[in-house]
């Protein structure tokens, strides 16, 4: 039997309908298919630079920028070779012959996508598991493919592994996963939250309503994974990777739509509009100035209307300007507008205002030093609002028209056009819906 009485209708990422009454339980992490074959895909998934590996040893720039070794250079046909060190590595990482291990070639054996067997992480504890096996099965792909004599593996190394052990992570390294190493997150819970918006915008191909689902589905996983979506809060949290992530009774979309010839605060009044008209919300009492304050039944319902006007409002504004750096401004006057327009709570009770307060101060402020793609949920700055925010961030970002000296394919390098070949991490609205409606049924 289902806990929650919500059900809501599925829409695609273009407002096209998909099916109604789908139980808010369906697209949850913890029954959700689709949901928990993404995390597993994000822990499995490797890319591999092999043109960065042949550049790195043929110039001997290895461990990281300005650091060159002189006469230990390596002239390797490497990506003339990428289906050899392809099998290599594909023989290496097998545990058994049946297993999910896979490894595709891409862009004309200049990358590698390496799906690590499931075997090999469910044997450990850490979702390192996935870059340490496949840069230590490369090194000996390499060497095995080019009889590399014994003087010479130490470059290999380096140029697999980049400047680690000295390093924490693999600093100037030519293996990539989405995930980083444990020491650089926050706390517990953090890994998916720390997933740079530039890496969300390429895999999803810059489709922002998909960067805004896949964000949010990483986002409110993390939310289980830290305690935050236990107990009362679950509800707050599913309610928002619904309508926020996953345009949820095509709130978002129609929201967008209503006000393409807009501004932030045109999607405000829409987005009280709706809740008024949907009986979320309800006047409390009228002012002698004729002011009108609002009240409601269902915080986590008014919440979650609240967020997917938030990305609606970044996505008019970002898009009417195809410039990313709009985003912190409309997770501070979104939020401000609204509080001034109904006396209600804004998204995530202040969280997301404080979120885009700090952000404004990083990335145009004293500091100036981050454009919107860098930013994660576990940084320093936009770590507080918890999993409304970084949807918005992502939008913004797949909006973005090359407005930034930084920009999203500098920042993520080969990392997000590899990993965009995954359907699921690519399209989740639809493969997340498509698990839901099989998972109607929730006992």
């Amino acid at each position: 039997m289902a806990k929650y009485s919500d059900k809501i209708d599925l829409y695609s990422d273009e407002g096209s309908f998909i099916e109604s009454g789908i139980p808010i339980e369906a697209i949850s992490p913890l029954t959700n298919p689709a949901i928990r074959k993404i995390v597993r895909t994000v822990k499995r998934s490797v890319a591999v630079n092999l043109k960065g590996i042949e550049k790195a040893l043929r110039t001997g720039a290895v461990g990281g920028n300005q650091c060159i070794i002189r006469g230990k250079e390596l002239d390797l046909p490497i990506v003339e070779n990428a289906g050899t060190i392809a099998d290599h590595l594909r023989n290496c990482l097998q545990v058994t012959k049946d297993d999910d291990t896979d490894v595709k070639i891409l862009r004309n054996g200049e990358s590698l996508l390496v799906m690590v067997p499931t075997v090999r992480l469910e044997a450990g504890v850490e979702y390192t598991t996935g870059c340490t096996s496949t840069a230590a099965s490369l090194c000996h792909a390499l060497i095995e493919t080019f009889n590399v004599n014994i003087w010479s593996y130490d470059m290999i190394h380096s140029a697999v592994w980049g400047r680690y052990p000295q390093s924490v992570d693999m600093l100037g390294g030519n293996v990539s996963s989405l995930l980083s190493v444990p020491q650089q997150n926050e706390g517990m819970g953090y890994a998916l939250r720390n997933i740079p918006c530039a890496h969300v915008a390429l895999i999803t191909k810059k489709n922002s309503m998909n960067a805004a689902a896949l964000a949010s589905i990483l986002e409110q996983t993390a939310m289980f994974e830290m305690g935050d979506a236990v107990g009362p809060f679950e509800r707050i949290h599913l309610m928002g990777l619904a309508y926020q992530g996953l345009n949820a009774n095509n709130l978002t979309y129609d929201l967008v739509k209503e006000n393409a010839q807009g501004t932030t605060g045109d999607v405000a009044r829409s987005t009280v509009k709706r809740a008024l008209s949907d009986g979320v919300i309800k006047p409390l009492a009228k002012q002698e100035s004729g002011y009108v304050s609002y009240t409601t039944d269902d915080l986590a319902k008014w919440n979650s209307y609240a967020a997917s006007g938030l990305l609606a409002g970044a996505m008019v504004t970002c898009g009417a300007a195809r410039a990313m750096q709009h985003v912190p401004s409309v997770l501070v006057w979104f939020d401000d507008l609204l509080e001034r327009e109904t006396g209600l709570p804004s998204v995530d009770f202040g969280r997301v205002t404080g979120t885009g307060v700090e952000m404004s101060f990083f990335s145009h402020s004293i500091y100036g030093g981050g454009n919107p793609a860098v930013f994660h949920g576990n940084h320093i700055v936009t770590r507080h609002g918890k999993g409304f925010a970084i949807p918005c961030v992502a939008a913004a970002v797949a909006l973005d028209a090359g407005t930034t000296f930084y920009s999203p394919e500098r920042i993520s390098g080969v990392v997000g056009e590899v990993l965009s070949e995954i359907p699921e991490l690519r399209e989740p609205i639809k493969y997340v819906s498509e698990a839901a409606i099989q998972n109607k049924e929730v006992e």
